[in-house]
């Protein structure tokens, strides 16, 4: 069986492309920040795996993905092995896409956290901007 789960947040915006053809279909290209469990001294703090999806997936990798974005990817490990023209043979991996799963709440993100938290009370409710409440017809 070759199946991964990883979860991480995507280094930056998916390439996509559509290939040719009567059928097009949408190919997104992303990589993906995964943490290390347990870090020693002088390693690096993550993994990055580059990661593609095909069809619906890529479609919605298009439409809703961006750099920063936690994400949980299952699929499954390809090796992408060649020589390269020095002739010299050269080795990848690669993870082909068949689930994505948002990994925490919009708000919860890097780019929305500061603006959403700004926005509240310390007893998480909203701040209602002065002068707003007279036009609430609610109040």
């Amino acid at each position: 069986m070759n199946k991964v789960i990883l979860v991480g947040r995507l280094t930056r915006d998916p390439e996509v492309r559509y290939s040719q053809g009567e059928s097009s279909t949408a190919i997104a290209k992303f990589s993906l920040a995964v943490d290390r469990r347990y870090k020693r001294d002088g390693e690096p703090d993550a993994d990055f795996f580059n990661c593609t999806a095909f069809g619906k997936q890529a479609e919605f990798a298009e439409r809703y993905l961006k750099q920063g974005t936690k994400m949980v990817v299952v699929g499954r490990i390809q090796n992408d092995n060649y020589t390269n023209r020095d002739g010299q043979k050269v080795y990848s991996v690669q993870i082909m896409v068949e689930e994505l799963e948002f990994a925490e709440s919009k708000n919860a993100s890097p780019a929305n956290g500061s603006r959403a938290q700004e926005a509240r009370d310390a007893d998480g409710f909203m701040n209602v901007p002065d002068g707003l409440q007279e036009e609430l017809p609610f109040v």
